[in-house]
């Protein structure tokens, strides 16, 4: 495998799984030429003339889309952890002896180290979304026969509009859907809140399938997804554990450290003139995001300032603060509890999107970049401000991007994260996995501090006399290694054997993660 060199510095391959691949050129560096991916045409004549495209199981469905060898099968994740469908799906192409399948879920959680025994076997030849937990692991470790392919969300849509993947059979899971195809998420007993991660397979899939727990006669309303997009419909007695569904979701924190991180962010955006009439913020799910948006909303309060539109992945608390007139609106990427479901489906003001209308880079403009402040984590940040959310600094694959990387293009983007975790900083020298570039990262806040990215002047002028605990970025490294007696031992890896890229939102390769070596 050829290794260059990219504008980031990193060493990363011209070609994977046999297609070649464009190193990373720097940010917006990169202008795609060409025209958009297109499915091919289907016509009416060739559907139920009663609109009822329901067969009667998923292999069933399979055979008809005619699933071969070496296909491309794509699955989304709103189910989280609760999926059982995803399971259920591969069983089914192993029974019918289908090999080297592309998985392309939109992410996967630990739920599905089921399929691992079928990523042994070569059912599955490699994953192109997150690897968390056990597919994690089992991927770093260079089990995997193909080599994993990190996407953001929004890079996800940029795949599928310019052809980079190509789908052959969308399987998208349904909380609620009629037998012509028309899908929602925010009803039915496996509600998930919006399937919008979905849209874009439906839209530039060969085949699409819809499986659904809960099929309701002819029209489901509202649609997410068009029945006229859907070629096959499948109902199965459930599609997981809807407990499970809504994990992701945390307690706010109660821990000292992290309520004085969240504390800090709030008082910035407040000294820095962010919150202010019609301003946007975009927090998601985790303890200190939680607490934040909490303390932000007192200072709303206090002052009598009202929010345009929050951006969620959205919680019981942005709900409440939608139902306390706070905001006008709550733009949704993925629902995190079952008061987002709940608010989706009753208020007109909690808006479903998608990563097409949120922050997709063959876009006519960016969602993301009209967003005032995105207050994100991170596992990694380095003294150049760069930013890791995949590996641990052991090397280990954790999580996915999700939408993080999009949110980099907010006018002020602030990481949340604490100076160190189980003894280990999370300030280092140079970031294990790069996956947000420094230039695109405003502000890092610790509970020891602080440092804003020397590119924001105006940020520091704004904050000058404020109180807060600014500090260079090298300083608060410099403590947090003298109270865990160091910093971080690199990764023991093998340079010579990529088993997966972090691409970034235009779709070049901003990374490699390279195999951990056994100790």
């Amino acid at each position: 495998m050829k290794l260059v060199k990219n504008a980031a510095g990193r060493f990363v391959p011209t070609e994977v799984n046999g297609e070649s691949q464009i190193p990373f050129k720097g940010v917006n560096k990169y202008k795609p030429t060409g025209v958009k991916a297109k499915p091919p045409i289907r016509s009416c004549i060739d559907y139920p003339s009663d609109g009822n495209k329901v067969v009667k199981d998923l292999k069933t469905a399979l055979k008809k889309a005619g699933l071969k060898d070496g296909m491309t099968i794509s699955t989304h994740h709103h189910l989280r952890n609760g999926d059982a469908v995803t399971n259920m799906l591969f069983d089914a192409v192993k029974e019918m002896g289908i090999k080297n399948i592309r998985w392309y879920p939109s992410a996967s959680f630990p739920v599905h180290s089921h399929l691992i025994k079928y990523l042994e076997d070569g059912t599955i030849h490699h994953i192109e979304g997150s690897m968390n937990g056990p597919l994690g692991r089992f991927t770093t470790e260079g089990k995997m026969k193909g080599v994993g392919v990190l996407r953001s969300h929004g890079g996800r849509y940029q795949s599928l509009q310019d052809g980079e993947v190509h789908v052959d059979i969308a399987v998208i899971l349904a909380p609620t859907a009629d037998p012509f195809g028309n899908a929602t998420g925010d009803r039915g007993k496996s509600a998930c809140g919006l399937i919008g991660f979905a849209l874009g397979d439906s839209e530039y899939a060969d085949r699409v399938i819809i499986v659904t727990d809960n099929l309701v006669p002819f029209p489901c309303v509202p649609w997410q997804i068009q029945g006229g997009n859907v070629d096959f419909v499948v109902e199965v007695e459930s599609l997981g554990d809807p407990k499970k569904i809504v994990s992701g979701t945390t307690e706010v924190t109660k821990s000292p450290d992290r309520l004085l991180i969240a504390e800090y962010v709030a008082d910035f955006i407040e000294a820095a003139g962010i919150m202010k009439d019609g301003f946007s913020l975009q927090a998601g799910a985790g303890g200190t995001n939680l607490a934040f948006v909490l303390f932000l909303k007192e200072k709303m309060k206090a002052k009598g300032v009202k929010a345009r539109f929050m951006r969620g992945g959205s919680t019981k608390y942005l709900v409440e603060m939608l139902e306390e007139g706070l905001t006008d609106y709550i733009l949704d990427g993925q629902t995190f509890d079952l008061e987002g479901v709940r608010s989706m489906r009753e208020n007109a003001n909690h808006v479903n999107t998608s990563p097409f209308t949120s922050y997709n880079f063959h876009g006519k403009g960016n969602f993301a970049s009209i967003v005032d402040t995105a207050v994100l984590g991170a596992t990694e940040v380095d003294v150049k401000f760069n930013a890791n959310v995949v590996t641990h600094s052991d090397g280990y694959l954790l999580h996915g991007i999700g939408g993080w990387q999009n949110c980099l293009y907010s006018k002020c983007t602030i990481l949340a994260i604490p100076s160190f975790r189980d003894r280990i900083p999370v300030i280092v020298e140079d970031v294990t996995t790069i996956c947000g570039p420094g230039e695109l990262i405003d502000v890092i806040i610790t509970e020891r501090g602080i440092a804003i990215n020397p590119k924001r002047k105006d940020l520091l002028k704004a904050v000058k006399g404020s109180g807060l605990p600014i500090k260079d970025i090298k300083q608060i490294k410099k403590e947090v290694d003298e109270i865990c007696g160091g910093a971080p031992a690199k990764p023991k890896v093998n340079k010579e054997k990529v088993v997966a890229i972090v691409k970034w939102v235009d779709g070049t390769v901003l990374d490699s993660v390279f195999c951990v070596e056994s100790t």
